[in-house]
């Protein structure tokens, strides 16, 4: 088995201290995709390089305290891989690849944190940039390599992904063009949500985020934001899925598949 859990920490600082060290501890993985790590290289030396004996490569925005992804893992990679070419959203820090190399299938786990666009048009157009370009790597990855991107994707695809649906048409991260464009990822784009290959059909516990507003957590109030998509043949060796919501490292809840493979 390989279990993998992703994960939006809003602050690796914040959800370090919310005890999310602890839990992987005593819930071991063998992989952990963070996304909003919110931190720098300087940060991280010291103090994150690793969580539960894993080992992290990252991907940090330039801005400071914004954005950022990572990968813990005990496997040493074959290569890593920094951005997807794109130097408006690499300046963001929103993609790492993990390659692995060594067996006779070429693998890939990547972490990636996709753009919101609730503060604004502005936002919500550069989101749509980035839909569009990372279509096209997702495309061309998958003709060269088996891969699993695990992130907070910042959409929900269908009305079973959040509570509110109907109010929430016309605002960002259920968006028609938006969820139109995951469908195409697949469907014509060939790409597997895991989650819903074992669960096709769950509603209120399949959510991953909620907002701080309104006792949403409380009320389960929420959105499936964060995904693990993959290659059908990786996507094939998924044997379960759970949703932890035991404690609340941040407004993200971490979402583990067991998937029968070895790297």
């Amino acid at each position: 088995m390989f279990k993998l859990t992703s994960l939006n920490l809003n602050g690796i600082r914040s959800a370090s201290n919310k005890g999310l060290q602890a839990w992987v501890s005593q819930n071991p993985v063998d992989c952990i995709c963070v996304q909003e790590v919110k931190a720098q290289a300087e940060d991280i030396k010291g103090h994150f390089e690793q969580l539960a004996g894993l080992n992290g490569y990252f991907h940090f925005a330039q801005k400071k305290g914004y954005s950022g992804v990572g990968v813990y893992i005990r496997q040493e990679p074959t290569d890593v891989r920094v951005g997807f070419g794109s130097p408006e959203f690499d300046a963001e820090g929103r993609y790492v690849e993990l390659r692995f190399d060594a067996g006779p299938v070429k693998r890939s786990i990547i972490s990636c944190y996709f753009p919101s666009g609730s503060s604004g048009d502005d936002r919500q157009q550069a989101k749509f940039r980035f839909l569009a370009l990372i279509y096209l790597h997702l495309q061309q990855l998958k003709t060269e390599r088996e891969f699993i991107l695990c992130g907070d994707v910042n959409i929900a695809h269908q009305a079973i992904d959040l509570k509110n649906w109907k109010s929430n048409q016309k605002n960002s991260g259920f968006l028609p063009e938006e969820r139109a464009w995951m469908t195409r990822l697949l469907s014509d784009g060939g790409l597997v949500d895991v989650y819903r290959q074992l669960h096709p059909d769950t509603t209120d516990e399949a959510y991953t985020w909620w907002s701080n507003r309104g006792q949403a957590y409380a009320k389960n109030v929420g959105w499936r934001l964060d995904y693990h998509l993959a290659t059908p043949a990786m996507a094939a060796t998924a044997q379960a899925v759970s949703i932890y919501k035991g404690e609340k490292f941040s407004d993200h809840a971490p979402i583990t598949v067991q998937y029968q493979l070895s790297l």
